[in-house]
């Protein structure tokens, strides 16, 4: 995977929080344990974003499908 650098200035009391929470579950560094936590920040607030825009949304069942855009 292509990645472009970015620099982050943390405070120092996150920066610790983040080096303990990735001692915790293993995460060998804190850079790693900082892009998976931004990874999951995008996530949700992508989530958070496509639940708005119903148009976004994707239905497994069709039939829901045709109850909420019926055919005309």
């Amino acid at each position: 995977m292509a990645s472009d650098p970015i620099e982050l200035d943390l405070p120092r009391e996150l920066r610790d929080q983040l080096e303990q929470v990735a001692e915790a579950l293993g995460i060998p560094t804190v850079t790693e344990a900082a892009i998976i936590a931004v990874a999951e920040w995008v996530t949700r607030r992508k989530s958070e974003l496509d639940d708005r825009d119903p148009s976004q949304k994707y239905f497994i069942n069709e039939a829901l499908d045709e109850l909420i855009n019926p055919k005309k």
